[in-house]
C-alpha cells in the first residue's frame, strides 16, 4: 500500500466514500419500490455498498483523514414511484459508483488500487444486471460525458456524482 502521503489518494478515497454513502441511500429507495426476485438482488447490492463504505471509512482513517459523513438525505436524479424507475435508479447508481472507483484506481497503488479495481468491476457487473446494457470501459464513458457537460464551467457535481445531499 501507499504510505498515504499523496493528498490525491485521500481525496479519491473520500469521493469514493461519499459515493458509497449515496449508493446506500439510493438502494434504500430501490428496495422500497422493487419486488419479487429483484428485491434480493437489491438487498445484496445494498449490503455490498455498506461493506465497501465501511472499508473506505477505515482506509480514510488509516491515511489520517476524517471520513466524510453521510448526508441525512440525498436528492435523487428523478422520481422513483415504481419498480421500473427503481431498476433504472439501481443501474445509474452502479454506473456512477463505477466512475468514482475509476478515479480511485488512477489515484492509488498496491492494495488500495486492487480494492478500487475490484469495486469498479463489481459495480460494472451490477450495472449490467440492472440495465441489461454494458459499456466497453466501465467508469470511463460516464466520466467523459460528465466532463464534456462541465467543460468551460467552474461548477462541480457532488463528490459521489450520484445525487446531491438534500437540504
Amino acid at each position: 500500500m501507499s504510505d498515504g502521503t499523496d493528498n490525491g489518494e485521500l481525496t479519491a478515497l473520500q469521493a469514493a466514500l461519499a459515493a458509497e454513502h449515496a449508493a446506500v441511500y439510493g438502494y434504500g429507495v430501490v428496495g422500497g419500490r422493487i419486488g419479487g426476485p429483484r428485491r434480493s438482488e437489491a438487498r445484496a447490492a445494498y449490503d455490498a455498498h455498506r461493506a465497501r463504505r465501511d472499508a473506505l471509512v477505515r482506509e480514510v482513517r488509516d491515511l489520517g483523514g476524517r471520513p466524510v459523513a453521510a448526508s441525512a438525505a440525498y436528492a435523487l436524479p428523478y422520481p422513483v414511484p415504481d419498480a421500473a424507475a427503481a431498476t433504472r435508479l439501481a443501474a445509474e447508481l452502479e454506473e456512477r459508483v463505477a466512475g468514482v472507483y475509476s478515479d480511485l484506481v488512477r489515484a492509488t497503488t498496491g492494495a488500495r488500487r486492487g480494492f478500487a479495481a475490484s469495486a469498479l468491476r463489481e459495480a460494472a457487473v451490477r450495472a449490467v444486471r440492472w440495465s441489461g446494457e454494458s459499456v466497453a470501459f466501465p467508469g470511463l464513458a460516464e466520466r467523459a460525458g460528465e466532463a464534456a457537460g462541465r467543460a468551460g464551467t467552474s461548477g462541480t457535481t457532488a463528490p459521489s456524482g450520484i445525487a446531491s445531499p438534500a437540504g
